[in-house]
């Protein structure tokens, strides 16, 4: 899950790559729904060993409220931190 400067947005999707997507979301590269609402803060992850898991799991988180996936962040990250921080030094 990504967001924005403001915690605004809450942005899900599913990559084989998570440092790459980021990297790609903090640059800018593609243009579409996080480029346009500056989503580029990683707030949560999840990891899979099969890309079948990882599709189910996304679809359930999008599924999901609002709501639910504010308390899902709260839990794991309470300060709301960019989880990528100190990757691209």
């Amino acid at each position: 899950m990504v967001t924005n400067k403001g915690n605004t947005v809450i942005y899900i999707g599913v990559t084989n790559d998570v440092r790459r997507r980021i990297w790609d979301h903090k640059q800018g590269v593609n243009n579409g729904f996080t480029k346009r609402y500056g989503c580029n803060k990683l707030i949560y992850y999840e990891e899979f060993q099969w890309i079948q898991d990882a599709i189910a799991r996304e679809k359930q988180l999008k599924a999901g409220s609002r709501q639910k996936k504010v308390d899902l962040i709260n839990f794991e990250n309470p300060e709301w931190s960019d989880l990528s921080e100190g990757w691209y030094d």
